[in-house]
Formats: C-alpha cells, sequence, structure tokens
C-alpha cells in the first residue's frame, strides 16, 4: 500500500486556528465503521453513542511549554529552542533555530536571566544536548517562560495556554496535545460517567514525530518515532472488566489506541505496563484491544489517517473525509472530531 493512497485534497481555510469555545460545540461526525455510514451532531451529542458498560479510555499526558527563546552570550542572537526529551536532571534533546547559532560551548540567557543554558553536544540527526541552570524547579520556571509548541499548521497566536490542554491533563511530558480529548468539559465527563461508561487513564507522552510527514512510497517502509508509554494496573484491570462483561473498550485519540495495542502485542495481554513504543497501525492491522475510537481529522498521507483507515477502512475514511470537506469541517488539532463505532 503507498503512502499516495491516503491523500485527499483539503483546502487551506478549513485547517483550525484557534480553538472553538466551549469545547463540547465543536462538531462531531460519526462513522459506522462497518457500513460506513456517516452522520452529523455535536461533540456533547457523543452521549448518545456510549452505553453503561462501555469505558473510555483517556491519555492524561500534559503539554510542556517547550519553545523557549534563548540570548546568545556574548552576541546577543536569539536562538529558538524546542524542547523535546528530558535526557536527566535539566538536561534536555533539543530542536534549536537557527542551528549555526547553537554550537556546542554557546551559552544562552531565558526569560532575562530565569534561566540558563549551555549546548554540550550536537546529534547527528542536529538535535542539540542542552543543560539548563536554574534556581527554582525547572518545569516552574518553563512554566512562566515557555510557550506552547503548537503545529507547524496553526499560525494564530494561542491567547489561553489551558487550551491546548486537555482538562484532565495531568502527567508533564508531551511536545503536542493529546488532541481527541480537548472536546471534554469537566461537565460532560460527569455526564459520562453518570449514564455508566467507566474513565480509565494511559499515559503516552506526544512526540514531534506525530507531526513528521511520511516520507517513503511505500508505508511498509515508513519508521516511526518511539514514545513514552504507561498503562497502570487500575486501567489495566477496567479494560480486562469491559471486555469479560461484554462492554465496549473506547479509545480517546490515537494515542491512547496506540497505547493499549502495544500494551497488546508486548504483552500478550493487556496488564500493567510501561516502556517505549514505535508501533506502526495501518490498514491490515487486526486491533486487539480497541472497539471505538474519538479522533480528530487529521493530515493527507500521515500515519494518523492510516490509524484510522486500519479501524474503519480506507475507503470509507477517505469518503467519510470527502464529506467533511464538503460539510466544512474543521480540520486538525483545534478542529472537529470524529466518532469511529
Amino acid at each position: 500500500m503507498d503512502t499516495k493512497d491516503f491523500y485527499y485534497d483539503l483546502p487551506k481555510e478549513l485547517i483550525a486556528q484557534t480553538p472553538i469555545e466551549p469545547r463540547d460545540a465543536s462538531r462531531l461526525m460519526v462513522l459506522e465503521k462497518e457500513t460506513g455510514k456517516v452522520s452529523h451532531h455535536h461533540f456533547r451529542d457523543i452521549l448518545a453513542y456510549l452505553k453503561p458498560g462501555d469505558c473510555l479510555i483517556l491519555n492524561d499526558s500534559r503539554v510542556l511549554p517547550a519553545r523557549i527563546y534563548g540570548v546568545k552570550e556574548g552576541t546577543g542572537a536569539v536562538v529558538e529552542f524546542l524542547l523535546l526529551t528530558q535526557k536527566e536532571h535539566n538536561v534536555w534533546e533539543a530542536l534549536a533555530g537557527p542551528g549555526k547559532k547553537a554550537k556546542v560551548g554557546a551559552r544562552f540567557s531565558f526569560g532575562d536571566g530565569l534561566m540558563t543554558g549551555e549546548v554540550t553536544d550536537i546529534l547527528p540527526d542536529g538535535n542539540r544536548i542542552v543543560k539548563f541552570h536554574c534556581e527554582e524547579n525547572f518545569f516552574a520556571v518553563l512554566d512562566q517562560i515557555g510557550q506552547m509548541p503548537l503545529p507547524p499548521y496553526i499560525t494564530e497566536k494561542l491567547e489561553d495556554k489551558e487550551r491546548y490542554q486537555t482538562v484532565y491533563s495531568r502527567e508533564l511530558g508531551s511536545a503536542a496535545a493529546p488532541t481527541a480529548g480537548l472536546h471534554f468539559t469537566p461537565e460532560l465527563l460527569e455526564e459520562v460517567k453518570a449514564k455508566g461508561v467507566n474513565i480509565g487513564f494511559v499515559t503516552l507522552h506526544v512526540g514531534l514525530g506525530t507531526f513528521r510527514p511520511v516520507n517513503v512510497e511505500h508505508i511498509a517502509d515508513h519508521k516511526m518515532h518511539s514514545e513514552h508509554y504507561e498503562l497502570s494496573p487500575e486501567t489495566a484491570e477496567l479494560i480486562n472488566r469491559t471486555k469479560q462483561n461484554g462492554g465496549r473498550v473506547i479509545s480517546v485519540g490515537t494515542t491512547s489506541c496506540r497505547t493499549m495495542e502495544s500494551v497488546a502485542q508486548k504483552e500478550g495481554c493487556i496488564r500493567a505496563s510501561e516502556g517505549w513504543t514505535d508501533i506502526f497501525i495501518y490498514p491490515g492491522y487486526k486491533f486487539q484491544v480497541i472497539d471505538g475510537l474519538i479522533t480528530n481529522f487529521h493530515l493527507p498521507e500521515s500515519t494518523l489517517i492510516m490509524l484510522v483507515s486500519a479501524l474503519a477502512g480506507r475507503e470509507n475514511v477517505l469518503n467519510a473525509y470527502r464529506i467533511a470537506v464538503q460539510e466544512k469541517y474543521r480540520f486538525f488539532s483545534f478542529g472537529d472530531a470524529m466518532l469511529i463505532l
């Protein structure tokens, strides 16, 4: 199967630049995976499609305000750093631009001196290793000076940093939001629970690789980036109990989906697990855990539209996307949602 098989034409004006208010006022397309039938709703209507005994699995990862600007010692040049992975205490792998101003030994001041940093190494892919120094807790300082690492297709300034966080986020570590969960409000989650639908959490820290294009002709040749996940004993027990009682496991987002399917592949069942996953789900994959998926509308030729196509069928998904374009749905991170059942 080729990458071009997952292309669709998207007018630029349909790429959502700002989040809608309130969160659950976004539109919701429901796609029946067996028939390909679609229907149109608002996200708050999702309650009608959930049944007592089902469970929703949410990713509770919280986005780091990982974009920071450093002033270079000696020259005053401004360099943008995007923190990717914490290597050890206050040592991070980061993207730096312009890179020529961030050579080994270069020192920078951040936030008018609240923090300093030194480039200690340059990796083969050009990423920098930076050691930071600050008097206060590193993450407290980062929260003061950092900006949200919004995807490159969002060019509008985000007024409220919390709008790029889910209302249930708690585990710091993502470079991008698990955006399917952005549609939930605290009130809607309470209504979900009141209906007898259980809620469980996994943690998968989303890497910037989620935005990397697929640059190979045949999708099987694509190498996925690796991301850290954790599935707790409580969530494992909830998933297994739901299955045993005939309920449906509905994943909120592709990250929650990849976590559960990774654990099932690695362990042979669902049990408490922690580790790194580079699972790549595309048509032909046999799902072992999830029965349904809440997700946003994804980029053409992306690994995410391939995952959705594995669940609902490529033709069904591409037809649904054509309808979404015709109906002027809002696309990508701040866009509308799709429920696949």
